[in-house]
């Protein structure tokens, strides 16, 4: 039979003094600064997609509303709210025409259909496929600041 070798409880002490820093407060704060960064991502890739619109010179209009009106729901930076075990911060973009922008309207003479850009729904598809590297990355680095 194959020997076990030696073992101290002095590494497991070690491991219990770590595993005690960990405080459900730190823990909340860790996720609200998770739920930030990823909302700050996805603002930042709504910004660079949203394409501004394009006049003729001679019409005196200037594109571009749509991209600035892109903005968290805030009173100091990101709202983090927390429903259960559901963390939300709210995006909008108040300017009026966002929504056919996104998902397509019909032409003025209502004879056509102008197809959506999809520019919330496209960037937050390319959310959902980075979030698990930004998170794990984020969760490293929270663990390690904690067992080194």
């Amino acid at each position: 039979m194959a020997k076990m070798g030696k073992f101290t409880a002095k590494g497991l002490e070690g491991l219990q003094k770590d595993l005690a820093k960990l405080q459900p407060k730190d823990n909340q704060q860790f996720i609200e600064e998770c739920a930030k960064e990823l909302a700050a991502r996805l603002l930042r890739i709504l910004i660079k997609n949203t394409l501004p619109g394009q006049y003729p010179k001679s019409s005196g209009k200037e594109g571009g509303t749509l991209r600035r009106g892109w903005t968290a729901y805030q009173s100091k930076g990101f709202d983090v709210k927390q429903e259960g075990d559901l963390y939300t911060i709210e995006l909008v973009n108040p300017v009026y025409y966002a929504s056919y922008v996104e998902y397509g309207h019909r032409t003025a003479d209502h004879k056509g259909w102008v197809p959506g850009k999809f520019v919330m729904t496209r960037a937050e598809a390319e959310i959902q496929r980075i979030a698990p590297k930004v998170l794990e990355a984020k969760i490293k680095k929270y663990l390690e600041g904690i067992f080194n």
